[in-house]
């Protein structure tokens, strides 16, 4: 079930390695929706801004987390595609081993700190302890969201993006029953939700390994592999520590975005959230396709073939320009009904779905570029150039920073929810000029085969 990405046409092999990739991240967003969908209707509105409220803390930790794991595939699909299957081993094992540290300084980490951060975003006291509840339950299950994304990005790197896919749907149906045990029957309120999502992706985990070990070969290290080896610690480390970056970057932008946000009320953030995580759902196809160049980018620029790399490049936003305009057209068109799924009866939409509408509206019309930002930046990440794609984050950062304070202090909730969209823009004009710079780099230092070969 391995794919080269070398060879056949570009758009074809892109769209058929993104479909499952799609699949999967709509299922894992599904489960998350999930989550808060259960909150809200049986928990209550309180629980749901709650739970809302520590989106970006989550996005902060676990992208932090999922950027280093990610980053670490990256050698990975280079020696794949360069078809050197001992070193292709040997950065799984010494991938697994730098993962564990991370688990471990993370989880600390986040633990201790995570009541100052939730007061630093001015987290309302009405929902706080809820907020506190959930965040820390997550934090607590940092090894499993670490180790599912690393060995499904193993698979991936090397052209196998259905398995992740069908063990995701299994831990997706799974989370939902766990999700009305704990919340319904258990009555464990958000932490209820959080130790559901955190046993699935654990699940998830287990099973790609077990996969792995058992029909992947050439993922499965050897006994003399286990063990740190400097050059491809050097090499995982300078490609993971920025991808983690990136994340961290990005989450602080928005963490900043969510603190303004915050100042509006519990109902202005329980409007957010639920229109946040229809936004999200919609948005997979532009990070699924961001996900895919990854791989294909890795592949290629391991076996020389730069030119497939640009020709994928162009396919690639050719597809977001299509799916963007359509995702945008559904997600105005679903916005009502799509909000009605998080809320109970008795909950008075009026009161909703202006602060909704307003968010929604300013994020369709920069779908383009949101897309422009995952294509270019998984592009030079999947050639090795992570730092430069990690400035990307910086300029999102400042865009969010920007339009945060002058919301806050202008008192203009337009302006808050606008901190997206004008990162997006941003971010996504800035990665074009980041990515022919790269391409330049490349070319200069001749790292590439002819395309005649």
């Amino acid at each position: 079930m391995e794919t080269n990405m070398t060879q056949g046409r570009p758009l074809v092999i892109i769209l058929r390695f993104m479909l499952p990739v799609f699949l999967g991240n709509v299922f894992q967003q599904f489960y998350n929706m999930v989550d808060t969908i259960i909150v809200g209707k049986f928990v209550g509105t309180r629980a749901l801004a709650g739970v809302g409220s520590t989106g970006t803390i989550m996005f902060l930790v676990m992208g932090t987390c999922i950027g280093m794991a990610t980053g670490f595939s990256v050698l990975t699909s280079q020696k794949f595609g360069a078809g050197l299957e001992d070193e292709t081993r040997r950065s799984v094992a010494n991938g697994i081993l730098l993962s564990a540290i991370v688990v471990i300084v993370t989880t600390t980490v986040s633990l201790a700190i995570m009541h100052r951060v939730l007061h630093l975003m001015n987290t309302p006291d009405d929902i706080y302890q809820d907020a506190y509840n959930y965040i820390s339950t997550i934090c607590k299950g940092i090894v499993a969201t670490v180790f599912y994304n690393l060995f499904s990005s193993y698979l991936r790197a090397i052209g196998n993006s259905r398995v992740p896919l069908y063990f995701l749907i299994f831990s997706s149906l799974l989370n939902i029953v766990l999700d009305l045990l704990f919340i319904v029957n258990f009555k464990m309120g958000t932490a209820g939700a959080a130790w559901a999502t955190n046993i699935s992706q654990g699940i998830s985990a287990i099973l790609c390994l077990i996969f792995i070990m058992s029909r992947v070969p050439v993922l499965r290290p050897r006994k003399e592999h286990w063990r740190f080896h400097p050059e491809d610690s050097r090499n995982q480390l300078e490609t993971g520590i920025p991808m983690a970056l990136q994340y961290a970057i990005t989450a602080s932008g928005t963490m900043i975005m969510q603190s303004a946000i915050n100042t509006f009320g519990s109902t202005a953030v329980a409007a957010f959230t639920a229109a946040s995580k229809s936004q999200t759902l919609l948005n997979q196809g532009l990070l699924s396709t961001g996900q895919t160049m990854a791989s294909y980018a890795g592949q290629n620029y391991g076996y020389g073939a730069i030119d497939r790399v640009e020709q994928g490049t162009r396919d690639a936003m050719k597809f977001i320009v299509v799916y963007s305009i359509t995702a945008a057209v559904i997600s105005l068109l679903l916005l009502t009904p799509m909000l009605r799924l998080f809320f109970t009866a008795d909950v008075n939409m009026a009161d909703i779905l202006p602060w909704a509408r307003t968010y929604v509206t300013e994020c369709v019309i920069c779908y383009i570029p949101l897309g422009m930002i995952f294509v270019y930046r998984n592009t030079m990440q999947g050639c090795g150039y992570s730092f430069h794609a990690m400035t990307m984050g910086i300029v999102e950062l400042l865009a969010r920073l920007v339009a945060a304070a002058a919301s806050i202090r202008l008192a203009l909730y337009p302006l808050a929810v606008g901190a997206d969209p004008l990162a997006w823009i941003t971010g996504g004009i800035y990665g074009y000029i980041m990515y022919k710079h790269v391409m330049r780099k490349i070319y200069q230092r001749g790292d590439y085969r002819k395309a005649a070969d």
